[in-house]
């Protein structure tokens, strides 16, 4: 039997590692000097005795044991996560730290409004936010980064719970004296294939707005350039194209001092679900619905 068990300040460095491929950026990531997790992880290999990272001035490359002691390290890392979660859920709800990933279709047009209310009324919650795409958020979940992610469904999320926090309608903005302005809604048959502008990939809008318009062909056709809505916002006020919007962002002002005209969009899947995913069995989990109730209601 090992008379040596790794710390957990030593599995995390590891981990940061394996996740940014880069000395100078996983001890950024971690808030250490780049010396200290490089003696950290040089630590851990000389007390087990083995090679887990093979360094050299260009590329760090993990040995196929260092792959393996990662996918273990992530483990015991969230284990230790929802140690202390089940010790905080113990206690007053909402207190404490937080850790919440948000996604960028949602973050500027919800937080902006429930934030200030929540600060006030949950003095004590220290909410720790970080903007990602759906993709990474959710895999920041499942890697224990993150408590909780604000996203839209629907979404490959694996083996989550949630609680859902409201509807959002999608809605199809186009320039000013366009043709296809109706006087209440847009159905999916009047888009121009040739026309559309999406966000590029990893948006989980972008696959909500074509599963809503149910046509394949857009999906060869439209162009993903956007790398977020305000762009391409000011790409249909040029009279590039037509894009989709969110109602929230809408509703946020994201049209103020344009020519952009935005109508609902009339189709079977024409709204995207605002919910609050955490792990599976989390202790926390009453406390993450407390939450999403209080989005709900701001």
């Amino acid at each position: 039997m090992s008379t040596y068990l790794p710390t957990i300040k030593q599995l995390q460095y590891l981990v940061a590692l394996f996740e940014h491929g880069h000395f100078g950026r996983a001890a950024e990531a971690s808030y250490v000097s780049q010396s200290t997790l490089s003696a950290g992880i040089r630590e851990l290999e000389s007390l087990l005795g083995v090679t887990l990272v093979e360094r050299s001035r260009r590329v760090v490359r993990f040995t196929a044991l260092g792959e393996q002691v990662v996918a273990k390290a992530h483990r015991l890392l969230r284990e230790a996560e929802e140690l202390s979660d089940l010790v905080q859920a113990a206690g007053k709800p909402l207190v404490g730290t937080v850790r919440m990933s948000v996604i960028p279709t949602i973050a500027p047009f919800m937080l902006p409004r429930i934030l200030p209310r929540l600060r006030k009324d949950r003095p004590e919650l220290k909410l720790f936010l970080r903007e990602e795409t759906s993709a990474d958020a959710v895999e920041s979940l499942h890697h224990g980064r993150v408590d909780c992610v604000l996203l839209a469904l629907p979404f490959a999320t694996g083996e989550v719970e949630q609680a859902s926090i409201a509807k959002d309608q999608l809605y199809v903005a186009f320039p000013k004296d366009d043709p296809r302005d109706p006087p209440a809604t847009i159905s999916s048959s009047m888009i121009d294939e040739g026309r559309l502008l999406l966000l590029e990939d990893g948006h989980c809008l972008k696959e909500h707005a074509l599963a809503a318009c149910n046509r394949p062909e857009l999906r060869a056709s439209a162009t993903m350039i956007g790398t977020s809505l305000h762009t391409l916002v000011q790409m249909v006020d040029n009279d590039l194209g037509l894009t989709m919007l969110p109602e929230m962002a809408i509703e946020a002002g994201i049209l103020n001092g344009t020519d952009v005209i935005a109508r609902p969009l009339k189709a079977a899947n024409s709204s995207r679900e605002i919910a609050l995913i955490w792990r599976k069995n989390s202790p926390r989990g009453e406390e993450f619905k407390l939450l999403a109730e209080e989005f709900k209601s701001g």
